[in-house]
């Protein structure tokens, strides 16, 4: 794999970053929005991490280091993960199936919610990624970007297919070969992250939205629309509406979503852009229609009557948090018999019961049904086959054009 250091964050890609976690999906715990206090607080320091994350690496080290394995002789993983990413008991002191990896296997589980961030928390392991030295964590996950990024840097272990034989079997086809990471040889997702339109029955009051075309052209929601601060999610689903593919596009493709857009907020169609705090707009009516993450339309459709969403005809995005293993971690394939042991259905059900964002594992519903039968019938959760086609992921980029993209989108948004 080829080696380079990291290069410095653009101030343009910081002042991104920032956004996101202010009011971003970094802001606010995976469950839902309406279980989080105060925006979900970030750790004292966060942002100071952002700055960290352009510090000159501190030495190189090979793509797939790995530690003496210790498995064998040492029955325990250390695992980071988002916060409220992970099913509970009532008491919400024990995670059922933790408990129960742990019980078939004998290999104990020190689970951890230390990851509020993707920026904040490469921050904290990249000294010791790129010194070469183990960051105490056997699994981490982390978003597709970063994801891609680690990857790229060669800080993270490629996995044993020897050990992934149900993880390589049951991954839905959607999620099989990112451009980041082809073939899913050092990741496989945690959980999907699907963009969609969600809208508030009693707002439109008969105007129909099945488009992004619709939200920007119609004059009759003109200040009742809402797009997302995250530009891949405002920008891409502006790509597919104009028939672009997100993963295949130009500048001069990217320059024509931004002056779409640009002409919807001159015209004054577009309300606001907002991170996770358009649930409150949409549930109130000041928004018709919104671009919205799937896992807050569950929870809000659950709240309210007058809350649902459509998936476009052009399609819709999609990203995934991923489960990787960093260099010198002492536990591979104890992490690597984890990661496998939620790609079995009945696992992967209970996981999806609970947190409602996109499973990534087919043949979950027959599970999942037993369960929450709401929850197996709902697209946002178990995409059908009409749905997973209509799937995009936004390509990756490179540091200049994120810099280039990121620095037009901030213009547009005014932030």
């Amino acid at each position: 794999m080829e080696q380079y250091e990291p290069e410095p964050l653009s101030p343009v890609q910081l002042a991104a970053m920032r956004r996101s976690l202010r009011n971003g999906r970094a802001s606010l715990a995976r469950r839902s929005l309406l279980r989080a206090s105060a925006g979900g607080a970030l750790a004292v320091g966060g942002l100071g991490a952002l700055s960290a994350c352009g510090i000159p690496a501190a030495g190189k080290t090979q793509g797939g280091v790995s530690a003496d394995d210790r498995s064998a002789k040492e029955k325990t993983i250390n695992f980071s993960n988002w916060t409220e990413y992970m099913d509970v008991d009532e008491s919400e002191k024990h995670h059922p199936t933790l408990d129960a990896f742990t019980k078939r296997t004998g290999i104990t589980v020190k689970y951890t919610e230390d990851i509020n961030d993707n920026a904040e928390f490469f921050g904290k392991i990249k000294p010791q990624l790129a010194a070469g030295q183990d960051t105490g964590r056997d699994l981490i996950v982390l978003t597709d970007w970063l994801a891609g990024r680690l990857i790229n840097l060669g800080w993270v272990q490629k996995l044993d297919p020897a050990n992934l034989p149900h993880a390589y079997t049951n991954l839905s086809q959607q999620f099989r070969n990112p451009d980041w990471d082809p073939g899913r040889a050092y990741s496989y997702p945690w959980q999907g992250i699907s963009t969609v339109i969600a809208y508030n029955k009693k707002a439109l009051d008969g105007v129909e939205v099945k488009s992004v075309s619709d939200m920007l052209d119609n004059p009759k929601l003109k200040g009742r629309i809402g797009f997302l601060t995250e530009m891949r999610d405002s920008v891409g689903m502006t790509l597919l509406d104009m028939g672009k593919d997100p993963s295949n596009f130009t500048d001069d493709d990217y320059d024509a979503a931004i002056a779409r857009l640009q002409k919807a907020v001159d015209k004054g169609q577009i309300r606001r852009f907002t991170g996770n705090d358009y649930t409150s707009d949409i549930t109130s009516g000041n928004f018709a229609a919104c671009i919205a993450w799937a896992g807050d339309v569950v929870q809000l459709k659950a709240d309210s009557p007058d809350v649902d969403f459509i998936i476009p005809d052009s399609g819709y995005i999609t990203s995934t948090d991923n489960m990787l293993i960093p260099n010198k971690a002492r536990h591979k394939t104890n992490a690597e018999r984890l990661m496998d042991y939620y790609y079995e259905p009945e696992p992967a059900a209970e996981l999806a019961a609970y947190i409602n964002y996109v499973c990534p594992v087919d043949g979950v519903k027959p599970y999942l049904e037993k369960l929450d039968k709401d929850a197996a019938n709902n697209p946002l959760i178990i995409p059908d086959q009409a749905m997973a086609a209509k799937s995009h992921a936004f390509r990756l980029l490179s540091s200049k054009e994120e810099t280039a993209y990121e620095e037009k989108f901030a213009k547009l948004t005014g932030a």
